[in-house]
């Protein structure tokens, strides 16, 4: 758990780079901590499937990305993706995931990428507020 509070903590500084009043206006926001675990040698093809179409369709259904990290130690490295999503409330984290599985550009994405199994073995969820003395809001 250290390592994700750590990564939180480094996207949220990068994130902070916003004007005061930007981040006053984001103060409702939740951040979404969603950890990855793959099967063994599928990390790469989730990697590209992230980065070639998955992070167009969430932004698609109003998700903010923060930030993607791989670890750099094993076991983690080989097989682990955590990322950052901001959702304006969790009721709305709750419509953008309802909204994104129906989509049918994700449908179909995924079915061609489970083609040769499935990559994810694992997924950790954990919604998160920030402090008040937070930087990002």
């Amino acid at each position: 758990m250290a390592l994700k509070a750590v990564l939180f903590v480094a996207a949220a500084m990068a994130a902070s780079m916003t004007t005061p009043t930007a981040r006053a206006q984001e103060h409702t926001r939740v951040f979404e901590l969603r950890t990855y675990t793959c099967y063994e040698g599928k990390l790469p093809v989730l990697l590209a499937r992230f980065r070639d179409h998955t992070t167009r369709i969430l932004e698609k259904h109003g998700m903010t990305i923060v930030a993607y990290w791989v670890p750099q130690d094993p076991p983690a490295a080989q097989n682990t993706l955590i990322w950052v999503v901001a959702h304006p409330s969790r009721e709305a984290a709750k419509k953008n995931w309802d909204e994104f599985r129906q989509d049918p550009d994700w449908q179909k994405l995924q079915k061609e990428s489970e083609a040769n199994g499935k990559e994810v073995s694992k997924v950790e969820s954990v919604f998160l507020d920030p402090t008040d003395f937070s930087p990002l809001k």
